[in-house]
């Protein structure tokens, strides 16, 4: 989506970094991971916290120069990379499928990413393809998927401090239909993300799972992500607590809606899609130009109820308080879906038609929990 302004990628990045200053997200008071001690308090190749502690540096500091090679060489479960300040331009897929089985490998599972510098705006894993980009072989475009960053297969997957973006922009690309553009696609079980920043603009976060039928737990926690279309989205089932969502200026439409943050595609069969709590939805777009969500029904599961809860959260004037959710296809409406809210605050939560607004009963309530959703995984729970 364009700005008001056109913007350069690295221009993007910078001014998605001041807004997240501005959200408040943590910053390390002496920024360990710049200067002469790249990797902070995180050790550093020649002082290894453990055996499976590899280092990442795009100055050459470090075990490898890409997030990518790191990666690769983490044959077993249980590694962890240490990432130096920088921008890492690349696309980076952590866990592998058996081409022969389907199957996935026990290559990066258990894995855990650290932002040195523990201040997500200095790590920035950043790459621009799209749906509509061809591949350069010319055997097609990308889709949805490819067009990742970052795409997360493995199980048991931790991020810190991190920035994942994917700064296409439909500005620069006027002839491209497929303008979806993935940040990081997350598909593991037990996949938490803390302090970490997702930019993008249509469906920069895809939190989904490896297959239908195959649960995928998420966390996120003080995490900010901004876009425009979808921009968290799919099939996990996904806890976002205390976490910043901002909807961003568009040019290219001349009226609203300009876009619907979440759009969850929860299977029939699972009891629990998204929960929002305790967070916090802006926009730099004008008042009521943006609605909450939207179901999706994708055409690879027909039968998908989508599931959504937002609680104990500020909704701000830029979502439309009247009429804040919507269809993606009048085939599934989103009355038929499993939406609802419960406690929030703000101008863009005030209930104005109460059958727009489904709302939860206390006791029903008191089941909209992380406990409920995530079981016996605990990720806010330690270090």
């Amino acid at each position: 989506m364009p700005s008001q302004f056109p913007m350069s990628r690295r221009r993007f990045l910078m001014a998605s970094a001041g807004a997240g200053a501005a959200l408040g997200l943590a910053a390390a008071p002496a920024r360990a991971g710049t200067g002469r001690r790249p990797f902070g308090r995180h050790g550093s190749p020649a002082a290894r916290l453990t055996p499976k502690t590899l280092y990442v540096d795009r100055r050459g500091n470090g075990d490898f120069t890409t997030v990518q090679a790191a990666v690769n060489a983490a044959t077993t479960a249980g590694y962890t990379l240490v990432i130096a300040a920088g921008e890492y331009r690349e696309t980076v897929t952590a866990g592998v499928v058996d081409p022969a089985t389907g199957q996935r490998t026990q290559a990066a599972a258990e894995m855990t990413w650290i932002g040195a510098s523990e201040n997500p705006r200095d790590v920035v894993i950043v790459y621009d393809n799209a749906a509509g980009t061809m591949k350069p072989d010319g055997s097609g475009t990308y889709g949805t998927t490819g067009s990742a960053t970052t795409l997360v297969r493995a199980d048991g997957f931790t991020a810190r401090w991190i920035t994942f973006a994917n700064d296409w922009l439909r500005a620069d690309h006027p002839g491209v239909s497929g303008t979806q553009a993935v940040a990081i696609k997350v598909q593991g079980d037990r996949s938490a993300f803390h302090h970490c920043r997702f930019l993008g603009h249509q469906d920069t976060l895809y939190a989904d799972s490896f297959a239908l039928g195959v649960t995928a737990r998420q966390y996120y926690s003080h995490c900010y992500a901004e876009g425009d279309v979808d921009f968290v989205f799919g099939r996990a089932t996904a806890v976002y607590e205390h976490c910043h969502f901002r909807t961003l200026a568009r040019t290219d439409l001349a009226g609203a809606p300009y876009g619907f943050v979440l759009a969850p595609s929860t299977a029939v069969a699972s009891p629990l899609g998204y929960l929002v709590r305790r967070g916090r939805i802006s926009s730099e777009a004008p008042d009521a130009y943006y609605k909450l969500a939207r179901p999706w029904v994708p055409s690879s599961d027909t039968t998908a109820r989508p599931s959504l809860v937002v609680r104990d959260t500020w909704i701000g004037p830029g979502i439309d308080a009247v009429a804040p959710y919507t269809n993606m296809s009048d085939s599934y409406p989103w009355q038929n879906q499993r939406f609802a809210e419960y406690r929030n605050t703000g101008p863009g939560a005030a209930i104005i038609v109460p059958d727009n607004r489904p709302q939860l009963t206390a006791a029903q309530a008191e089941s909209a929990t992380r406990e409920a959703y995530l079981g016996d995984w605990t990720p806010w729970k330690g270090r």
